[in-house]
């Protein structure tokens, strides 16, 4: 396992904390030694949740490695039913625990407690957070549902005349990027639709409401990563068709209702009629021109990556630069969407790949995870983050989707708005040496207690005011009037022109970077 200072997932059995931190009357015995609780600040501080996860540790500790370490794991299996008295009992272990083989699933069952017990098999050495979620959601589903399966090849029972079409939505969880917001959303929109909701899972859901899955008529997948794999399953035991399409921005949402239609056997020509997004009018205004063409590097979940770049490049004019993603069980997905914007695609999990990667295109944008936010605000680039991993403030107290047509709307101030911030930073700049703007000009409605401007304008933009960057070894020092130029390019891009003028001075031998030498790297590069 690689050991880095930042992970874009956990090990799977914090995603199995996903889904049980999401459903209602499901309980999750971890074996694990002291220290693993650290998961719970996931729930309660990141995501802000008023309690912390369903879940015990058994928290063995050094000295417990040379007793009974199964009898403590039964014990507290036994403690936690007694106390909490859930519907259905997860139980697995973290990676540590792993190693101790010890059967939880085969120590649980042997208690005969009277309900459920799923056991969790998470290979924590190969296997990551979302696929834990992922495998947790599967097992749940099987066994809950699974029950209630018709025998093999039996024909599903047709709906009856005058009743409204059913939907199962699957996918959002605990910890999900504003899961709790796009079932809100998508909800109205399947409303507007005529269509009924059977279960909305995990998120909310009971193992009663598990068990009832095969009731609806077909499933909406909103979070492939999560519930791809129990929405196979269901297809294949239920007959119940699944969505494919993932309603994130305008097109993809009539993209969605268009589907989900035909999965209902419904008209939804009103609803794509009436269907309204600010959107479309926003990117095409005047005050949009200034976006058209801007470069931006998308880095996500698979879902969330594959769905951007489309809102980027069809939707808000942006030219896509790169595209990857840390889901390796969904790279297939991402290297189809490169190939169709033209761009390498990027499949790792190593933070400082994508970093280099940003560093090298200089894109004017980057849509990503929280780790993103904190490369682009290091190399001075416009973000936005749009998909897990996030922090704190990605999860805001007001209603705020990424699906569906409000979604849509969310999108555009979200990604936007760095932008524009970016070309008032710009502007700001430029004028930063202005006699009524420089920095020690009172504010202008004092007019009367502005102090005079410096007799040497000139003085206000020294190299003194505003230091060089370090010289490297064997790297020409910047003049004066070269490094005053070089401050007038927007912040943007100005890492970029610095070093093609630094790499062309570097090649033609020259010992001082003047203005002839800039405008000279720049005409060079320009052709």
């Amino acid at each position: 396992m690689q050991l880095t200072l930042w992970t874009y997932e956990g090990p799977p059995h914090i995603g199995a904390m996903r889904i049980a931190t999401a459903m209602q009357g499901v309980h999750y015995v971890l074996h694990a030694p002291q220290g693993d609780t650290y998961a719970d600040l996931l729930f309660t501080m990141i995501e802000r949740r008023d309690q912390r996860p369903p879940v015990t540790y058994t928290t063995f500790q050094a000295r417990d490695l040379g007793g009974d370490t199964a009898g403590l794991f039964k014990d507290a299996v036994r403690e936690a039913y007694e106390r909490f008295r859930p519907d259905a009992l997860l139980v697995g272990a973290s990676c540590t625990a792993e190693l101790i083989q010890d059967d939880p699933g085969g120590l649980a069952r042997a208690l005969g407690l009277p309900v459920p017990v799923v056991p969790l098999e998470l290979p924590a050495y190969q296997r990551k957070e979302n696929w834990g979620a992922s495998e947790t959601f599967y097992r749940l589903v099987r066994a809950l549902a699974g029950p209630h399966a018709p025998p093999p090849g039996t024909a599903r029972t047709a709906r009856a005349d005058g009743t409204p079409p059913r939907c199962n939505i699957l996918g959002p969880s605990a910890l999900g990027f504003r899961h709790r917001d796009d079932v809100r959303e998508i909800e109205g929109l399947l409303a507007r639709l005529g269509i009924a909701i059977n279960v909305i899972a995990p998120l909310g859901a009971t193992p009663a409401d598990l068990a009832r899955l095969g009731e609806a008529d077909f499933n909406v997948v909103l979070y492939p990563e999560i519930a791809g794999q129990a929405a196979q399953w269901l297809t294949r035991t239920f007959g119940q068709p699944a969505t494919r399409t993932i309603p994130i921005g305008v097109g993809a949402t009539r993209d969605f209702i268009a589907e989900v239609a035909g999965l209902a056997g419904i008209d939804a020509t009103a609803t794509l009629t009436q269907a309204t997004s600010n959107l479309p009018w926003y990117s095409r205004s005047v005050d949009s021109a200034y976006l058209t063409g801007k470069r931006v590097f998308i880095f996500a979940d698979a879902t969330h990556a594959v769905a951007a770049a489309r809102v980027a490049a069809e939707e808000l004019g942006f030219t896509v630069v790169g595209l990857g993603t840390y889901s390796r069980e969904f790279a297939r997905e991402v290297r189809e969407a490169a190939k169709h914007h033209g761009v390498e695609p990027l499949i790792t999990d190593d933070y400082l790949e994508v970093e280099a990667a940003i560093a090298a295109l200089q894109p004017e944008l980057v849509l990503g995870t929280q780790m993103e936010r904190h490369i682009a605000k290091k190399l001075n680039i416009a973000c936005a983050v749009i998909s897990a991993p996030v922090h704190v403030q990605d999860f805001p107290a007001r209603f705020s989707p990424q699906m569906g047509f409000e979604g849509a709307n969310v999108l555009f101030d979200t990604w936007v708005h760095p932008l524009m911030m970016g070309l008032e930073e710009h502007l700001l700049t430029m004028f930063r040496d202005d006699f009524e703007f420089h920095d020690d000009a009172a504010p202008s409605h004092l007019a009367a207690e502005t102090p005079e401007a410096p007799a040497d304008t000139a003085l206000a933009a020294s190299p003194e005011a505003h230091p060089a960057a370090p010289i490297a070894d064997g790297q020409a020092p910047w003049s004066p009037d070269a490094e005053r130029e070089l401050r007038k390019i927007p912040f943007f891009v100005r890492g970029k022109a610095r070093r093609n003028t630094e790499a062309y001075a570097q090649t033609r031998g020259v010992d001082l970077i003047t203005l002839d030498t800039l405008y000279e790297a720049k005409a060079h590069y320009g052709r």
